[in-house]
């Protein structure tokens, strides 16, 4: 298989409906990404408001024979309770896509502590292991944001799984929280063959401060920041495969081109990139992905990820540690919701960031820079 997956997480929608996908967009990128070469797709359970499945069903395995495609999918361990069956929900998801077997399929969002035992609870080792001797699952894995000292205390236990999936970045590479380096290290250690997410981290490395820019244009300027990203990447010893939630077809075009046939970074170009890091973080903007995990629930129904993201474009244009003059973007935004001063601090969204973002201080900083 060619390196890059489609990840179906961040598709077009029609008005802003997360759940309202325009399939026949979708069905045009699809055919491009199918078209040049690229048959991995990867969806689950809650993305696009409990949507993407069915969108995969309807835009791929019912338009391109089960042998032309690799469907991944997950567990979605976080709706799970005690006592629940999890074939139900399999069962479920092999008809939502239109498919008689996945050919990956991973535990959802896996972390130590509660999640680990919930899912050691329910069996769900055991669970995928059986799907895979009944030849209902190819391959099975997990997906996981955690530390690489859990990462190894599974992977000791469970040597059963095939691969990982983990977020891996040039930004997080030395990140205390993320630990991409570390987790990395790990999986291969443990002879697994990984599956990035979020290379592009949410399409924070694809639209970089100016300085950095710079830097990458002085390596090649042919190349964009999202290019150098799936570069450093794709290149990784035992990687077999680099998601990408895309949402247009100049995005499809784009990535295929860049990961048709990728070049290995040399050391030169690796260390250029950990500078290029070093000047995002100086800029002190907000690492989220816009998974938007942390919206459901929200009791105050605050737009996280929204303002997150206009925070660090105003970042961008106009620096760090002022008062900003869009006032007015921002209240488009807020328009029919919470503003970011309307947080109690209750902690749900926190709690579920894959992140591990100090969430309720962010919104702090964002009401500081945008509200009166």
């Amino acid at each position: 298989m060619k390196k890059l997956g489609f990840g179906l997480m961040r598709l077009p929608v029609i008005g802003e409906d997360k759940g309202n996908i325009d399939k026949e967009e979708v069905c045009r990128m699809i055919d491009l990404f199918m078209e040049r070469g690229f048959t991995y797709f990867d969806t689950a359970w809650f993305y696009h408001e409990k949507q993407s499945e069915l969108a995969a069903g309807e835009c791929l395995a019912s338009r391109y024979p089960r042998s032309s495609f690799v469907l991944a999918d997950k567990m979605p361990l976080d709706l799970l309770a005690p006592g629940d069956d999890p074939s139900s929900y399999f069962s479920k998801q092999l008809e939502k896509c239109r498919v008689e077997y996945f050919d990956y399929y991973l535990i959802h969002a896996l972390k130590g502590g509660d999640k680990l035992r919930k899912a050691e609870d329910l069996h769900l080792f055991e669970f995928i292991s059986r799907i895979k001797a009944e030849g209902k699952a190819r391959r099975i894995g997990f997906s996981f944001h955690d530390s690489a000292e859990v990462l190894d205390q599974i992977l000791s236990a469970h040597p059963e799984v095939d691969f990982v999936q983990l977020q891996i970045n040039y930004l997080d590479w030395d990140s205390t929280s993320v630990q991409s380096r570390k987790v990395y290290e790990t999986a291969r250690r443990h002879g697994k063959d990984v599956i990035i997410m979020e290379p592009v981290k949410g399409g924070r490395l694809a639209s970089v401060p100016q300085r950095a820019e710079e830097v990458l244009h002085q390596l090649d300027d042919t190349l964009s920041p999202a290019g150098w990203a799936l570069r450093f990447a794709a290149g990784l010893d035992g990687v077999i495969m680099v998601l990408s939630g895309m949402s247009t077809i100049a995005q499809v075009d784009e990535n295929t081109r860049l990961l048709d046939d990728p070049a290995p970074l040399s050391t030169d170009e690796r260390d250029a990139l950990y500078r290029v890091a070093g000047i995002i973080e100086d800029e002190a903007m907000i690492g989220c992905t816009a998974c938007s995990y942390c919206v459901d629930g929200c009791p105050q129904d605050i737009p996280i990820p929204g303002y997150f993201a206009f925070y660090n474009e105003d970042i961008r244009r106009n620096g760090i540690g002022r008062k900003s003059l869009d006032t007015a973007g921002y209240a488009r935004i807020a328009e029919g919701h919470g503003k970011a001063s309307s947080c109690i601090g209750c902690g749900q969204c926190e709690s579920i960031c894959p992140q591990g973002l100090p969430i309720t201080r962010l919104l702090k900083d964002v009401a500081a820079r945008f509200e009166d």
